[in-house]
């Protein structure tokens, strides 16, 4: 298993829930991925193909809900709403959760003038990868730092390997339609905030405010093909003044952090066999785009899937 953000942590999960020996190989701790920097809330973004983004989207969803119930995984289910500035007809992925409902009038903030009131998962990112960390190595697997330079590499000391490297594939599986989707956020700490506001259409930029325990994720940018993970300070106090107009609460929220991620960008999310020379299987699971928590444990079962019947292991 080459990845240690999210979509490896859960892959690598079923995969030994499944009976298989499986051990993950990551060029930065789970801790230090992109997964740790998400705002992680249920939300399909910059992720195609529609179909499967319902399919494996609504999977995910039903594992976050009853993870919920554990106080150790991190994971809550927050109401919310998503903000449009012109009626606007229901979400795509609609189907894939329950509850969607147009908000009232009141609901409203100045200037918008639809949105949809829903109730989804929540991910406290540190807490949920410590989560999957301790139930990985709980049964059995191990997480080694180490950079894999090429596919054919990692095959010499496996039977399979399965691609769950993010925008890494890029050089790793020699994939030029991966791209950087660059991600700025700000952390701040809590002013007793419960509901989330998704605010996509801002034309300043994308703009969210993810209430969680003890802190706010606040964002954003979406800017495809920026490489850069250093902070911008203007882009920083863009971010406060537009989260603060729609949540005038958080005026005046102590900053705790400045981040950057770069979300893993691609035309399709690739989940696909694919057989190296010698015979050697694997299984590419990467370009989820903004919805990597979204998707995990969706994309997780189908990997396992395609790699069982491409073993020769009855399921």
């Amino acid at each position: 298993m080459i990845g240690g953000g999210v979509i490896g942590l859960s892959t690598a999960i079923l995969l030994r829930e499944a009976g298989l020996d499986a051990h993950i190989l990551t060029a930065a701790p789970p801790l230090e991925t992109t997964s740790a920097v998400a705002a992680a809330i249920w939300y399909p973004y910059k992720a195609q193909p529609e179909d499967r983004i319902i399919e494996w989207g609504k999977h995910a969803f039903e594992v976050f809900e009853e993870l919920s119930h554990e106080p150790e995984t991190g994971v809550h289910m927050r109401d919310g709403v998503e903000l449009h500035r012109e009626p606007a007809p229901e979400p795509f992925w609609v189907s894939a959760i329950r509850g969607v409902r147009r908000c009232e009038p009141d609901e409203l903030p100045p200037g918008r003038r639809s949105g949809h009131a829903f109730t989804v998962p929540v991910i406290e990112m540190p807490v949920y990868l410590r989560y999957l960390i301790r139930r990985f190595e709980d049964s059995g697997g191990c997480v080694e730092q180490r950079t894999i330079k090429s596919l054919e590499n990692a095959a010499k000391e496996a039977r399979a390997v399965v691609d769950c490297a993010g925008l890494g594939a890029r050089e790793l599986a020699g994939d030029e339609s991966l791209y950087p989707i660059q991600g700025q956020v700000v952390r701040v700490r809590n002013p007793s905030l419960v509901r989330f506001i998704l605010d996509d259409e801002n034309p300043a930029s994308v703009t969210y405010i993810i209430p969680r325990s003890a802190d706010c994720i606040l964002g954003g940018t979406a800017e495809e093909g920026a490489w850069s993970m250093t902070p911008d300070s203007a882009v920083a106090e863009s971010i406060l003044r537009r989260c603060v107009a729609l949540e005038p609460r958080l005026a005046g929220a102590e900053v705790l952090e400045h981040r950057v991620g770069l979300r893993p960008g691609r035309p399709e999310v690739r989940l696909e066999l694919e057989e190296l020379r010698g015979g050697v299987p694997v299984v590419h699971n990467y370009g989820h785009g903004g919805s990597g928590v979204t998707l995990s444990w969706g994309c997780a079962g189908e990997a396992v899937g395609v790699l069982r019947g491409a073993l020769g292991v009855e399921m």
